[in-house]
Protein backbone atom coordinates (compact mmCIF):
# COMPACT_ATOMS: atom_id res chain seq x y z
CA UNK A 1 0.00 0.00 0.00
CA UNK A 2 1.57 3.39 -1.04
CA UNK A 3 3.07 5.66 2.45
CA UNK A 4 0.70 8.59 3.33
CA UNK A 5 3.70 10.72 2.28
CA UNK A 6 7.50 10.33 1.38
CA UNK A 7 9.89 12.16 2.64
CA UNK A 8 12.71 12.42 0.06
CA UNK A 9 12.45 14.61 -2.95
CA UNK A 10 11.83 11.94 -5.78
CA UNK A 11 13.14 12.76 -9.57
CA UNK A 12 12.30 10.11 -12.28
CA UNK A 13 13.38 9.98 -15.95
CA UNK A 14 11.15 8.22 -17.98
CA UNK A 15 11.90 6.43 -21.29
CA UNK A 16 9.92 4.61 -24.14
CA UNK A 17 12.64 2.30 -24.54
CA UNK A 18 15.96 1.29 -23.95
CA UNK A 19 18.60 3.08 -25.43
CA UNK A 20 16.78 6.55 -25.25
CA UNK A 21 19.31 8.09 -22.73
CA UNK A 22 17.59 7.70 -19.10
CA UNK A 23 20.73 6.41 -17.70
CA UNK A 24 22.81 8.77 -19.18
CA UNK A 25 20.04 11.62 -17.78
CA UNK A 26 20.02 10.40 -14.40
CA UNK A 27 23.81 10.75 -14.35
CA UNK A 28 24.08 14.27 -16.03
CA UNK A 29 21.94 15.44 -13.24
CA UNK A 30 24.09 13.54 -10.72
CA UNK A 31 27.41 15.65 -11.88
CA UNK A 32 25.24 18.84 -12.01
CA UNK A 33 23.48 18.59 -8.14
CA UNK A 34 27.23 17.89 -7.53
CA UNK A 35 28.86 20.70 -8.62
CA UNK A 36 25.86 22.50 -7.22
CA UNK A 37 27.52 21.11 -3.39
CA UNK A 38 25.26 18.23 -3.06
CA UNK A 39 26.42 14.64 -2.34
CA UNK A 40 25.84 12.64 -4.52
CA UNK A 41 26.46 8.81 -4.59
CA UNK A 42 25.83 5.81 -7.41
CA UNK A 43 23.84 3.04 -5.32
CA UNK A 44 22.90 1.61 -8.46
CA UNK A 45 23.70 1.82 -12.20
CA UNK A 46 22.86 -0.43 -15.08
CA UNK A 47 25.15 0.16 -17.74
CA UNK A 48 24.66 -2.78 -20.39
CA UNK A 49 28.03 -3.11 -21.18
CA UNK A 50 27.72 0.05 -23.15
CA UNK A 51 30.82 2.32 -22.96
CA UNK A 52 29.08 5.74 -23.84
CA UNK A 53 27.04 5.04 -20.31
CA UNK A 54 30.49 3.37 -18.63
CA UNK A 55 32.13 6.97 -19.25
CA UNK A 56 29.59 9.45 -18.30
CA UNK A 57 30.11 7.76 -14.28
CA UNK A 58 32.99 9.80 -14.50
CA UNK A 59 34.25 10.22 -11.04
CA UNK A 60 30.73 10.24 -9.43
CA UNK A 61 30.95 7.87 -6.06
CA UNK A 62 29.38 4.26 -6.51
CA UNK A 63 28.04 2.80 -3.67
CA UNK A 64 29.74 -0.98 -4.03
CA UNK A 65 26.89 -3.20 -5.00
CA UNK A 66 26.34 -6.60 -3.52
CA UNK A 67 27.24 -9.51 -5.07
CA UNK A 68 24.95 -12.47 -5.05
CA UNK A 69 25.09 -16.24 -6.67
CA UNK A 70 21.98 -17.65 -7.87
CA UNK A 71 21.58 -20.82 -9.73
CA UNK A 72 25.50 -20.79 -10.76
CA UNK A 73 25.60 -17.17 -11.94
CA UNK A 74 26.84 -14.12 -10.11
CA UNK A 75 24.64 -10.86 -10.06
CA UNK A 76 24.79 -7.39 -8.84
CA UNK A 77 22.58 -5.70 -6.83
CA UNK A 78 21.84 -2.55 -5.27
CA UNK A 79 23.39 -2.93 -1.46
CA UNK A 80 20.33 -0.27 0.24
CA UNK A 81 22.12 -1.09 3.46
CA UNK A 82 25.26 0.20 2.43
CA UNK A 83 23.85 3.21 0.99
CA UNK A 84 21.84 3.70 3.90
CA UNK A 85 24.90 3.80 6.33
CA UNK A 86 26.40 6.13 3.82
CA UNK A 87 23.69 8.40 4.02
CA UNK A 88 24.26 10.50 1.06
CA UNK A 89 21.80 13.29 0.01
CA UNK A 90 20.88 12.40 -3.39
CA UNK A 91 21.58 8.60 -4.52
CA UNK A 92 20.85 7.71 -8.18
CA UNK A 93 19.38 4.34 -8.62
CA UNK A 94 18.38 3.10 -12.38
CA UNK A 95 15.49 0.71 -13.52
CA UNK A 96 13.31 1.49 -11.03
CA UNK A 97 11.09 -1.44 -12.12
CA UNK A 98 14.26 -3.94 -11.93
CA UNK A 99 13.10 -7.25 -9.78
CA UNK A 100 15.91 -8.54 -7.10
CA UNK A 101 17.79 -11.46 -7.35
CA UNK A 102 16.55 -13.56 -4.87
CA UNK A 103 18.36 -13.61 -1.20
CA UNK A 104 19.76 -10.06 -2.31
CA UNK A 105 18.15 -8.01 0.12
CA UNK A 106 14.55 -7.35 2.31
CA UNK A 107 12.85 -6.05 -0.99
CA UNK A 108 11.98 -8.00 -4.36
CA UNK A 109 12.26 -5.10 -6.31
CA UNK A 110 13.75 -2.58 -6.31
CA UNK A 111 11.37 0.45 -6.14
CA UNK A 112 10.71 -0.87 -2.92
CA UNK A 113 14.69 -0.32 -2.33
CA UNK A 114 13.93 3.21 -3.38
CA UNK A 115 10.77 3.86 -1.01
CA UNK A 116 12.88 3.10 1.73
CA UNK A 117 15.82 5.27 0.65
CA UNK A 118 12.92 7.99 0.38
CA UNK A 119 11.70 7.06 3.87
CA UNK A 120 15.58 7.88 5.39
CA UNK A 121 14.85 10.92 4.03
CA UNK A 122 17.22 10.64 0.88
CA UNK A 123 16.70 11.93 -2.17
CA UNK A 124 16.03 9.93 -5.32
CA UNK A 125 17.15 10.02 -8.91
CA UNK A 126 15.96 6.95 -10.38
CA UNK A 127 14.58 5.56 -14.54
CA UNK A 128 12.19 3.75 -15.54
CA UNK A 129 10.02 3.02 -18.85
CA UNK A 130 6.47 3.14 -19.79
CA UNK A 131 5.73 -0.11 -20.33
CA UNK A 132 6.65 -1.29 -16.75
CA UNK A 133 3.63 1.33 -15.46
CA UNK A 134 1.03 -1.20 -13.90
CA UNK A 135 -1.63 0.36 -15.68
CA UNK A 136 -0.06 0.81 -19.00
CA UNK A 137 1.88 -2.56 -19.10
CA UNK A 138 -1.15 -4.58 -20.74
CA UNK A 139 -1.51 -2.08 -23.24
CA UNK A 140 2.16 -1.85 -24.03
CA UNK A 141 2.03 -5.79 -24.33
CA UNK A 142 -0.57 -5.61 -26.58
CA UNK A 143 0.90 -3.42 -28.26
CA UNK A 144 4.34 -5.02 -29.14
CA UNK A 145 3.41 -8.48 -28.19
CA UNK A 146 5.94 -8.42 -26.13
CA UNK A 147 5.30 -9.87 -22.19
CA UNK A 148 5.77 -7.37 -19.51
CA UNK A 149 7.10 -9.16 -16.50
CA UNK A 150 8.34 -6.46 -14.13
CA UNK A 151 5.81 -3.53 -12.87
CA UNK A 152 5.61 -0.71 -10.82
CA UNK A 153 2.97 0.28 -8.83
CA UNK A 154 1.26 3.66 -10.59
CA UNK A 155 1.28 5.10 -7.47
CA UNK A 156 5.10 5.39 -6.80
CA UNK A 157 5.80 6.89 -10.22
CA UNK A 158 2.80 9.41 -8.81
CA UNK A 159 4.71 10.38 -5.70
CA UNK A 160 7.62 11.69 -8.05
CA UNK A 161 8.21 15.40 -7.56
CA UNK A 162 9.20 15.86 -10.91
CA UNK A 163 8.60 13.57 -14.00
CA UNK A 164 10.94 14.08 -17.21
CA UNK A 165 10.89 12.34 -20.31
CA UNK A 166 13.50 11.14 -21.98
CA UNK A 167 12.22 11.52 -25.65
CA UNK A 168 13.99 9.88 -29.13
CA UNK A 169 11.98 9.72 -32.57
CA UNK A 170 11.89 6.06 -33.79
CA UNK A 171 13.93 6.40 -36.61
CA UNK A 172 16.79 7.80 -34.04
CA UNK A 173 16.22 4.82 -31.38
CA UNK A 174 16.40 2.60 -35.13
CA UNK A 175 20.20 3.99 -35.93
CA UNK A 176 21.46 3.45 -32.70
CA UNK A 177 20.00 -0.15 -32.47
CA UNK A 178 21.65 -0.93 -35.90
CA UNK A 179 25.27 0.97 -35.07
CA UNK A 180 25.09 -1.51 -31.85
CA UNK A 181 24.69 1.74 -29.27
CA UNK A 182 21.92 -0.67 -26.85
CA UNK A 183 21.78 -4.29 -28.21
CA UNK A 184 24.91 -6.48 -28.90
CA UNK A 185 25.23 -7.17 -33.02
CA UNK A 186 23.59 -10.76 -32.47
CA UNK A 187 20.03 -9.46 -30.28
CA UNK A 188 19.97 -6.54 -33.36
CA UNK A 189 17.97 -8.04 -35.91
CA UNK A 190 15.13 -9.26 -33.66
CA UNK A 191 14.79 -6.50 -31.61
CA UNK A 192 14.10 -4.30 -34.82
CA UNK A 193 11.77 -6.87 -36.30
CA UNK A 194 10.23 -7.18 -32.96
CA UNK A 195 10.03 -4.72 -29.83
CA UNK A 196 12.07 -1.79 -31.64
CA UNK A 197 9.46 -1.46 -34.41
CA UNK A 198 9.17 1.71 -35.50
CA UNK A 199 5.19 1.67 -35.30
CA UNK A 200 5.45 0.18 -31.52
CA UNK A 201 7.92 3.20 -30.65
CA UNK A 202 5.53 5.25 -31.82
CA UNK A 203 2.80 4.19 -29.98
CA UNK A 204 4.86 3.60 -26.51
CA UNK A 205 5.94 7.12 -27.61
CA UNK A 206 2.39 8.80 -27.60
CA UNK A 207 1.38 6.76 -24.26
CA UNK A 208 4.23 8.05 -21.92
CA UNK A 209 3.55 11.86 -23.72
CA UNK A 210 -0.23 10.97 -23.04
CA UNK A 211 1.19 10.08 -19.31
CA UNK A 212 2.69 13.23 -19.19
CA UNK A 213 0.26 15.33 -20.01
CA UNK A 214 -2.38 13.53 -17.81
CA UNK A 215 -0.46 14.05 -14.93
CA UNK A 216 -0.23 17.67 -15.95
CA UNK A 217 -4.01 18.25 -15.79
CA UNK A 218 -3.75 16.33 -12.60
CA UNK A 219 -1.70 19.01 -10.76
CA UNK A 220 -4.15 21.37 -12.49
CA UNK A 221 -6.88 19.47 -10.81
CA UNK A 222 -6.15 19.07 -7.28
CA UNK A 223 -5.30 23.12 -7.06
CA UNK A 224 -8.87 23.66 -8.21
CA UNK A 225 -10.00 21.18 -5.81
CA UNK A 226 -7.85 22.74 -3.48
CA UNK A 227 -9.13 26.47 -3.77
CA UNK A 228 -12.10 26.76 -6.07
CA UNK A 229 -14.22 24.04 -4.12
CA UNK A 230 -17.43 25.88 -5.36
CA UNK A 231 -16.48 25.69 -8.81
CA UNK A 232 -18.77 23.90 -11.25
CA UNK A 233 -15.76 21.96 -12.29
CA UNK A 234 -15.45 19.61 -9.10
CA UNK A 235 -18.00 17.59 -10.82
CA UNK A 236 -15.43 14.81 -11.41
CA UNK A 237 -15.78 11.28 -13.10
CA UNK A 238 -15.52 8.39 -11.10
CA UNK A 239 -14.53 4.58 -12.66
CA UNK A 240 -15.60 1.70 -11.11
CA UNK A 241 -15.12 -2.15 -12.27
CA UNK A 242 -16.84 -5.12 -10.61
CA UNK A 243 -14.88 -8.52 -10.59
CA UNK A 244 -15.24 -11.95 -9.77
CA UNK A 245 -12.21 -13.94 -8.97
CA UNK A 246 -11.88 -16.32 -12.51
CA UNK A 247 -8.76 -15.72 -14.34
CA UNK A 248 -8.76 -12.33 -16.35
CA UNK A 249 -10.09 -10.11 -13.84
CA UNK A 250 -6.95 -8.91 -13.50
CA UNK A 251 -7.26 -7.32 -16.92
CA UNK A 252 -10.68 -5.50 -16.03
CA UNK A 253 -8.87 -3.88 -13.21
CA UNK A 254 -6.02 -2.47 -15.55
CA UNK A 255 -8.73 -1.36 -18.12
CA UNK A 256 -10.47 0.61 -15.29
CA UNK A 257 -7.24 1.84 -14.27
CA UNK A 258 -6.78 2.89 -17.44
CA UNK A 259 -9.58 4.85 -17.99
CA UNK A 260 -9.17 6.34 -14.33
CA UNK A 261 -6.05 7.67 -15.29
CA UNK A 262 -6.96 9.06 -18.60
CA UNK A 263 -10.19 10.38 -17.05
CA UNK A 264 -7.63 11.75 -13.57
CA UNK A 265 -10.65 9.93 -11.77
CA UNK A 266 -11.29 7.72 -8.73
CA UNK A 267 -11.28 4.29 -9.37
CA UNK A 268 -13.02 1.69 -6.82
CA UNK A 269 -12.76 -2.38 -7.58
CA UNK A 270 -15.66 -4.00 -6.10
CA UNK A 271 -16.07 -7.83 -5.39
CA UNK A 272 -19.33 -8.59 -4.15
CA UNK A 273 -19.99 -12.26 -2.82
CA UNK A 274 -22.86 -14.12 -2.58
CA UNK A 275 -24.15 -16.92 -0.25
CA UNK A 276 -23.57 -19.18 -3.84
CA UNK A 277 -19.98 -18.33 -3.44
CA UNK A 278 -17.24 -21.41 -2.89
CA UNK A 279 -14.20 -21.50 -0.85
CA UNK A 280 -10.49 -21.63 -1.90
CA UNK A 281 -10.94 -18.25 -3.77
CA UNK A 282 -8.62 -16.59 -1.30
CA UNK A 283 -5.47 -16.96 -2.88
CA UNK A 284 -7.02 -15.01 -6.66
CA UNK A 285 -8.73 -12.39 -4.52
CA UNK A 286 -5.47 -11.39 -3.07
CA UNK A 287 -4.08 -11.02 -6.25
CA UNK A 288 -6.93 -9.26 -7.22
CA UNK A 289 -6.54 -6.96 -4.25
CA UNK A 290 -2.69 -5.92 -5.12
CA UNK A 291 -3.45 -5.55 -8.45
CA UNK A 292 -5.87 -3.14 -7.02
CA UNK A 293 -3.37 -1.58 -5.04
CA UNK A 294 -0.82 -1.30 -7.75
CA UNK A 295 -2.69 0.91 -10.02
CA UNK A 296 -4.24 2.78 -7.29
CA UNK A 297 -7.17 1.69 -6.58
CA UNK A 298 -10.02 0.92 -3.65
CA UNK A 299 -10.99 -2.65 -2.95
CA UNK A 300 -14.05 -3.07 -1.63
CA UNK A 301 -15.34 -6.44 -0.54
CA UNK A 302 -19.70 -6.82 -0.43
CA UNK A 303 -22.09 -9.29 0.52
CA UNK A 304 -25.25 -9.39 -1.27
CA UNK A 305 -27.37 -12.11 -2.61
CA UNK A 306 -28.42 -10.15 -5.74
CA UNK A 307 -24.33 -8.91 -7.36
CA UNK A 308 -26.25 -6.77 -9.87
CA UNK A 309 -28.42 -4.85 -7.75
CA UNK A 310 -25.67 -4.54 -4.97
CA UNK A 311 -23.29 -3.43 -7.77
CA UNK A 312 -25.23 -0.25 -9.03
CA UNK A 313 -26.27 0.37 -5.48
CA UNK A 314 -22.84 0.88 -4.74
CA UNK A 315 -22.47 2.90 -7.57
CA UNK A 316 -25.13 5.20 -7.13
CA UNK A 317 -23.89 5.78 -3.29
CA UNK A 318 -20.05 6.70 -4.89
CA UNK A 319 -21.58 8.64 -7.57
CA UNK A 320 -19.80 6.66 -10.00
CA UNK A 321 -19.94 7.94 -13.61
CA UNK A 322 -18.43 4.80 -15.17
CA UNK A 323 -18.51 1.10 -14.63
CA UNK A 324 -16.06 -1.56 -15.93
CA UNK A 325 -17.33 -5.15 -16.36
CA UNK A 326 -16.34 -8.37 -18.19
CA UNK A 327 -18.35 -10.24 -21.03
CA UNK A 328 -19.60 -13.39 -19.76
CA UNK A 329 -18.01 -16.50 -21.18
CA UNK A 330 -21.55 -18.27 -20.52
CA UNK A 331 -23.76 -19.46 -23.74
CA UNK A 332 -27.30 -18.50 -24.47
CA UNK A 333 -28.55 -21.52 -23.03
CA UNK A 334 -26.87 -21.32 -19.94
CA UNK A 335 -27.74 -18.07 -19.75
CA UNK A 336 -31.55 -18.62 -20.07
CA UNK A 337 -31.26 -21.47 -17.31
CA UNK A 338 -30.01 -19.06 -14.88
CA UNK A 339 -32.65 -15.78 -15.98
CA UNK A 340 -30.21 -14.34 -18.21
CA UNK A 341 -27.04 -12.65 -18.01
CA UNK A 342 -25.87 -10.72 -15.11
CA UNK A 343 -23.22 -8.79 -17.46
CA UNK A 344 -26.70 -7.51 -19.57
CA UNK A 345 -28.87 -6.98 -16.08
CA UNK A 346 -26.10 -4.78 -14.60
CA UNK A 347 -25.86 -2.73 -18.05
CA UNK A 348 -29.77 -2.04 -17.90
CA UNK A 349 -29.48 -1.39 -14.41
CA UNK A 350 -26.33 1.21 -15.11
CA UNK A 351 -28.31 2.53 -18.11
CA UNK A 352 -31.55 3.19 -15.98
CA UNK A 353 -28.85 5.12 -12.90
CA UNK A 354 -27.11 7.46 -15.83
CA UNK A 355 -23.89 5.32 -15.52
CA UNK A 356 -21.94 4.30 -19.03
CA UNK A 357 -20.80 0.60 -18.73
CA UNK A 358 -17.76 -0.55 -20.40
CA UNK A 359 -17.18 -4.46 -21.43
CA UNK A 360 -13.72 -6.24 -21.55
CA UNK A 361 -13.85 -8.46 -24.32
CA UNK A 362 -13.20 -12.01 -24.20
CA UNK A 363 -10.04 -12.28 -26.07
CA UNK A 364 -8.74 -9.34 -23.54
CA UNK A 365 -9.46 -11.47 -20.44
CA UNK A 366 -7.95 -14.48 -22.13
CA UNK A 367 -4.91 -13.12 -22.82
CA UNK A 368 -4.20 -11.42 -19.55
CA UNK A 369 -1.53 -13.50 -17.41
Amino acid sequence: MPPAELVGHFRIYLGVAAGVGKTIAMLDEGHRRRAAGADVVIAIVETHGRAVTQQRIGSLEVVPPRVVEYRGNKFQEMNIDAVLRRRPQVALVDELAHTNVPGSGRHGKRWQDVVELLDAEIDVVATVNIQHLESIADVAEAITGVRVGERVPDWVVRQADQIELVDAAPEQLRRRMLNGNIYPAEQVPQALSHFFRADNLAALRELALHFLAEETEGELQRYLARYRTLAPWQTAEHIMAGVTPEPGADAIVRRAALIAQISQADLDIVYITSGSDGRGRDGYLARLRQVTSDVGGAWHLLHAEDPAAALIEFARDEQVTQLVLGASDRNRWQELLSGGSIVKRISRLAAQAGIDVHIVAPHELAAAP
